[in-house]
């Protein structure tokens, strides 16, 4: 496959980044070509997302201008399409079938949205969509599940909105629904699990062991020989907070920004906020 990359157009830094993409160009592209509901792909067949369900699930996504949003299976492109018409996000829409490929990437010409939008003819397991901000999927369960490790490993924050079919036992974090279907979205949450030591600009050290089932989590304080379970304990994307009793019984609120194996953020009591780091064992 060829490296092509449209030049002459001031797009942001993470859209530049795409340069570094195979753009497949479509082969078998007929223009009398009609995709047919049904249709069979490589794992799926090709039925498309309702028009009230693709803005209930951009919506739901709070797409926007900053935005870089994966389409997995694009089928027709009409997601990549309306995320760029609506609410100004640059899109890529991955598409196995080529003909479908070169019949979506029609539509985004027809659209006028080409400076925003690419459909790629690709393997959506073969394809980097690891800059994304947004993925959109309508795909089996399994082939979700199979995915689910590589979207675990995307930045915290990415959202991630599937039509009709869920991640398993990844709960979503928000549901939107039509009278004829439904979509899910979750958040990609930052990797917490572990020990880790919790140092306080004021005041003494101490250690957290952190539990997680995928954003949900729980995890228990030590502090000279002390344990106490964590109460109030929530993850969203890369922001931890937690609450804990003082020796004192001052209830304290933790609130830290997770980056890596270390957070950085304040403590909060009656009164004090102290700043406050962590680093994982």
């Amino acid at each position: 496959m060829n490296f092509i990359c449209k030049t002459g157009v001031a797009w942001a830094s993470s859209w530049v980044l795409l340069c570094s993409l195979t753009w497949a160009q479509p082969t078998g592209n007929d223009a009398t070509y009609k995709p047919t509901l049904g249709q069979m792909g490589k794992d799926v067949m090709w039925l498309p997302t309702p028009n009230e369900l693709v803005d209930n699930m951009l919506r739901m996504a709070q797409v926007n201008d900053q935005d870089l949003l994966y389409d997995l299976g694009a089928g027709d492109g009409v997601i990549a399409i309306t995320a760029a018409k609506k609410h100004g996000a640059r899109a890529v829409g991955i598409e196995y079938n080529p003909k479908l490929a070169a019949f979506a990437q029609q539509k985004v010409v027809e659209a006028g949205v080409q400076d925003k939008v690419r459909i790629i003819q690709g393997d959506i397991f073969q394809t980097d969509f690891s800059q994304a901000t947004v993925l959109t999927l309508y795909l089996l369960p399994e082939i979700n599940y199979q995915l689910r490790p590589t979207i675990l490993k995307m930045k915290p924050g990415t959202r991630v909105v599937s039509h009709d079919f869920d991640m398993v036992e990844w709960e979503p974090d928000a549901v939107t629904q039509t009278a004829r279907s439904k979509a899910m979205m979750w958040v990609v949450p930052a990797d917490v699990a572990g020990n880790w030591t919790f140092e306080p600009a004021q005041g003494a050290a101490f250690s957290v062991r952190l539990d997680q089932i995928f954003q949900r989590i729980g995890g228990v304080r030590r502090m000279g020989g002390q344990a106490q379970t964590l109460v109030g304990a929530q993850l969203q994307a890369d922001r931890l907070s937690f609450q804990y009793v003082a020796a004192d019984q001052s209830i304290h609120t933790v609130k830290v920004t997770v980056q890596g194996n270390r957070m950085q953020g304040e403590d909060i009591s009656v009164g004090q906020t102290v700043a406050l780091t962590a680093h994982r064992r």
